[in-house]
């Protein structure tokens, strides 16, 4: 580890869930055949929300939950290796990808901390429900995925608790 003492409190807790750790032996595949991708928002907790536990469920997050090519490499090794036979693409109310712009972002970093970010994108949204439905389409389309893989999407409600599964038809705009 980095940095004496910065990872300490990290290590204490490691060693009491070591102790009743009972996952041993787990398959690595997806038990219910699930890959979820949301944000990597800390408020976001896909097990509890989804009412899914270890081994159940692969979940891959990113800022905004967006589709990546990244991501795509995943589902690809996740749809023939480790059992997802579905995918659950599941963004958030009140995400800073959906607040702001790439350029907003752009110089807030560099105003604040002196990096210049503008070799990143950082996917923003001015409308999150069209930039899920695109995501969508783009892994049903992807032609390195399996024919068949249900696809899905939801925002989570951060307020509420609540998934609200979008609808592709577009009335829940």
């Amino acid at each position: 580890m980095t940095r004496e003492g910065a990872f300490d409190d990290l290590l204490a807790a490691n060693s009491e869930f070591a102790a009743s750790f009972q996952n041993a032996g787990l398959p690595a595949r997806a038990a219910r055949g699930l890959a979820v991708l949301t944000c990597m928002d800390s408020r976001i907790d896909p097990f509890s929300i989804l009412g899914i536990g270890p081994g159940d469920a692969k979940v891959l997050r990113n800022a905004g939950g967006r589709v990546t090519e990244d991501v795509l490499r995943t589902l690809v090794l996740g749809a023939y290796l480790l059992n997802v036979t579905r995918v659950l693409v599941m963004p958030h109310t009140k995400c800073a990808m959906a607040g702001f712009t790439e350029d907003e972002i752009h110089q807030k970093i560099s105003a604040e901390h002196g990096v210049d970010t503008r070799s990143l994108e950082f996917r923003t949204t001015d409308d999150q429900l069209a930039s899920l439905r695109h995501d969508i389409v783009r892994v049903e389309s992807y032609p390195l995925l399996p024919p068949g893989l249900a696809v899905g999407g939801a925002v989570f409600d951060v307020d509420t608790g609540r998934i609200i599964p979008l609808d592709p038809a577009g009335t829940n705009d």
